[in-house]
């Protein structure tokens, strides 16, 4: 009798092999569909491919959902478990991310930022990105399903299509507040790496989402100020381009500021203590410090700045939860 961990494995192995075999018979028939057709060097397909998964964007995700696994848990987690769960998430991540290449083709090819993607530069055709998203999502369900838990694997198939449905799709181009609605999508990866470690929704974990959820606007906000000439070419309704870079400047700092209040949390609910809070209130100070700059200095190279930091900061602040679990623990 096989090991059920075994036999998870052997079952998502044979299942993967015959989706890789399907795929390779449709692709005889229908050369321009299978994705791992290039139609140039390998070397330059395989950079237009790792593009479509926006590595940068989903590193950031990884490590927060990482971070959520070793928070969920007193000690140190199964280390197959976190690596199944993080493979799992960053398989969906990235499908979500080159369903969103396939959305925003047109809208990508007249912008300056974006125009050398692979669709827009024609690299790649949509049909090469709509199976590649599509191996991508189904290889992310089979691996949760079969060796995490069935939960994290519909909360992660919710987030995907979250993000890359209705917030690609529909809430981009729908309203000014996309941003803030759709960064509940972008706010799971903490919540999944809990939930992959003990199969449930923890209070803590929720915390950790809301941190993510606060942070999305003004850290994207900053991006939108210096970008909002090529935002309202494409007619995208992002905040600057509705109600003006100075009403969106004032969001950031009110946000900054909520966000200070939201990140003390952890510290006054027990999940975190002193070392965590003596890490957090500088980084917060700073990031308000910006959003001030940003009011007073009403420059792009200020609003970049902030972007910048914007991501150093969320980096920052999980490692400081990390450290402050793992002191406490020694404590």
């Amino acid at each position: 009798m096989l090991p059920l961990a075994q036999f998870r494995f052997t079952i998502t192995a044979i299942t993967s092999i015959s989706i890789i075999k399907r795929s390779r018979y449709y692709a005889r028939e229908h050369p321009n569909w299978l994705p791992f057709m290039p139609n140039s060097s390998s070397n330059i397909a395989w950079k237009n491919y790792l593009t479509l998964c926006k590595p940068n964007v989903v590193a950031e995700m990884l490590f927060t959902a990482i971070v959520g696994m070793l928070l969920a848990v007193p000690a140190m987690p199964p280390l197959d478990l976190v690596a199944y769960s993080t493979l799992g998430i960053a398989l969906a991540a990235s499908s979500a991310a080159a369903i969103n290449h396939y959305i925003d083709r047109k809208a990508d090819a007249a912008m300056a930022r974006t125009e050398n993607r692979p669709l827009p530069s024609g690299n790649l055709t949509a049909s090469q990105v709509l199976g590649f998203a599509f191996i991508l999502g189904v290889s992310s369900m089979l691996l949760l399903v079969m060796m995490v838990n069935t939960l994290t694997a519909i909360l992660t198939f919710l987030s995907l299509f979250g993000y890359a449905i209705i917030y690609t799709l529909y809430l981009k181009r729908a309203s000014p507040q996309n941003i803030v609605i759709g960064g509940a999508f972008g706010a799971t990866p903490p919540l999944l790496g809990w939930c992959a470690m003990t199969g449930e929704v923890h209070p803590y974990a929720l915390l950790l989402m809301l941190i993510i959820f606060v942070w999305t606007p003004p850290h994207f906000w900053a991006l939108a100020i210096a970008r909002r000439e090529e935002y309202a070419k494409v007619k995208i309704p992002m905040l600057p381009v509705t109600h003006g870079a100075d009403f969106t400047r004032l969001q950031i700092l009110l946000y900054t500021v909520l966000l200070l209040l939201v990140t003390v949390l952890p510290y006054l609910t027990g999940m975190s203590g002193l070392i965590y809070l003596g890490l957090a209130l500088p980084l917060d100070l700073v990031f308000i410090f910006l959003a001030v700059q940003m009011m007073r200095l009403k420059d792009n190279k200020t609003a970049m700045k902030t972007f910048g930091y914007s991501i150093i900061y969320i980096t920052a602040l999980f490692a400081a939860l990390l450290l402050d679990h793992y002191v406490m623990l020694k404590l």
